[in-house]
């Protein structure tokens, strides 16, 4: 059943430097976009980036109260723009992954009976008991990851229960930190969410549940049954699974919106709060990504989203419940070394010209002769080492390649390190399989074809700018139709703009990269035991 073009869906995105909102109407068309920066529109708080780095360079916090206030003024500006709430049937929305806000004894009474006489800021002064939340940037809490890691007997058995190894940003090591080291704030704690599930709080005018997928970037959820590992909670924090209440699928329809912003905005009594999840999560809805897809966004950093049924949890990067399908996962992986590191090698071996570069890529033969090269310019995430390794046919370690070759070994050893340790998280190339490319890189179609011939699959290019936003509000809209009819995320999202086919794999790379991917996958082992890494 299509949704009348009438109606409106909004999505918003809490993230780290502005809180996001998007508005589209049945047909998927974006009708509305507005934003509010908390460090130009809200000097009062005095963040930079959003946030405030404390005196040991480790401890980083937001203010809940800047939060707050944003939304308050982001309504506004909806507004003044003679935006119509009475319009949208659903929301949804994300937050930025792994924060936490603690709500103070009374908040959720607080909550339930909200003037519309008066602002969310105005109202909600006293309702926090930490006024500062911990977010994504902070890692002063390595001692409360290594107690529980060594607690469940390792690494490894931990991120088989929660889809990832204990990492310092997670909201189980913070929440451990914050009991040990303020007791009498953790003890006038009434809920603990996430930054997701706070903002759906403000909407509901209650509690909202975290939803599973956001929750699996907690160390805290077992990401098999869905539920709160009874021995990850008991090894955080005591009494913690009751102040996090139950997960429940993302998509949830929680409720209706809170009288307060019918009564102050003119929302409709009938607009309907679906479960908000984390930003990577609805950067995946975003992108329209279905089974079999992955998506690279090749930026700064690079970044590989894949959409998994049979997950296998590693040591490196991230299992989490998939937020369009609760049955299934998506797997999430960080490699620091992406466009500076591309870029250096522009410089030094094809003129610092990109199209000295895409020759390069072209003159040389799938497969580079067998040679293959490591650049890791910085310390790598995924795998954990550092320094460049050249490698020539034989596996032997070389001191140099030519230039040519050195341009197609970067790219070849980019993406065979995304092939292989999506891989190991459980993604498999299946007919039908697509990789969606997205950032910088993705303009040029030499560096695409590369990607291309790695994976197996076609590329496509899709624009994704406030792809998180953008699928907030796909799961809105998504969240009421299927509550409805059942309806799956692909058949809401099919009438989205397609991604634009790029490159198609060459029929001879599949051999020469299967077998090329062994290799590599050798040697990067040899590497990390060389250098005991």
């Amino acid at each position: 059943m299509a949704a009348p073009e009438d109606s409106l869906y909004l999505g918003f995105d809490f993230s780290t430097q502005q809180l996001k909102v998007m508005a589209i109407d049945g047909t998927l068309t974006v009708v509305h976009q507005s934003n509010v920066q908390f460090d130009s529109e809200l000097p009062e708080f005095k963040t930079q980036g959003g946030v405030h780095i404390h005196a040991d360079r480790l401890t980083v916090t937001s203010p809940v109260l800047m939060w707050i206030q944003a939304l308050d003024l982001l309504l506004d500006k909806m507004k003044k723009a003679g935006f119509d709430f009475s319009l949208v049937k659903a929301l949804s929305g994300s937050g930025q992954q792994h924060g936490s806000v603690y709500w103070s004894t009374g908040a959720d009474h607080t909550l339930k009976h909200l003037d519309p006489e008066k602002s969310l800021s105005q109202l909600m002064q006293e309702s926090f008991a930490v006024a500062d939340s911990p977010v994504w940037m902070d890692s002063s809490t390595s001692p409360q990851c290594q107690y529980l890691e060594s607690t469940l007997g390792g690494a490894t058995t931990l991120a088989d229960i929660t889809g990832s190894r204990a990492y310092e940003r997670f909201t189980g090591s913070q929440i451990a930190k914050i009991q040990q080291t303020r007791p009498d704030q953790y003890q006038n704690t009434e809920r603990i969410s996430l930054v997701s599930s706070f903002a759906a709080s403000l909407f509901l005018g209650a509690y909202a549940a975290i939803d599973y997928s956001d929750g699996s970037g907690m160390n805290l959820l077992d990401i098999k049954t869905r539920c709160w590992s009874e021995v990850c909670l008991e090894a955080t924090a005591p009494g913690l699974g009751k102040l996090l209440g139950a997960p429940q699928p993302s998509t949830t329809v929680l409720g209706c919106v809170s009288p307060h912003f019918v009564a102050r905005h003119g929302f409709s009594e009938d607009c309907r709060v679906v479960a908000f999840t984390g930003d990577n999560p609805a950067s995946f809805a975003g992108m329209g990504l279905r089974e079999g897809d992955v998506a690279l966004s090749l930026g700064t950093s690079d970044t590989v989203f894949s959409w998994i049924r049979d997950p296998r949890p590693a040591l490196e990067g991230h299992v989490f419940c998939n937020p369009v399908d609760w049955q299934s996962y998506m797997a999430l992986l960080c490699f620091k070394n992406g466009s500076l590191t591309r870029e250096r090698v522009r410089n030094e071996c094809a003129e610092g010209s990109w199209e000295v570069f895409s020759t390069a890529l072209r003159d040389t033969p799938i497969g580079n002769h067998g040679n293959i090269g490591f650049y890791f310019d910085v310390m790598e995430i995924t795998p954990s080492a550092v320094g460049v390794h050249r490698f020539d046919c034989h596996d032997n370690r070389v001191s140099g390649f030519s230039a040519q070759v050195q341009v197609r070994a970067l790219l070849e050893g980019q993406f065979l390190s995304k092939r292989l340790h999506a891989e190991r998280l459980g993604y498999r190339i299946i007919p039908g399989s697509r990789v969606l490319a997205t950032g910088g890189a993705s303009s040029n179609k030499d560096i695409l074809q590369v990607l291309s011939d790695v994976f197996d699959a076609p590329v496509y290019t899709k624009d994704v700018a406030n792809s998180a936003c953008l699928g907030s509000a796909y799961r809105a809209l998504h969240g009421l139709e299927s509550v409805e009819s059942g309806v799956p995320f692909s058949d809401v999202v099919k009438n989205a703009m397609e991604p634009k086919l790029a490159v198609t794999p060459n029929p001879r790379a599949k051999e020469v990269y299967n077998q090329m991917l062994k290799r590599y996958a050798e040697l990067e082992d040899r590497i990390l035991q060389e250098n005991e890494y």
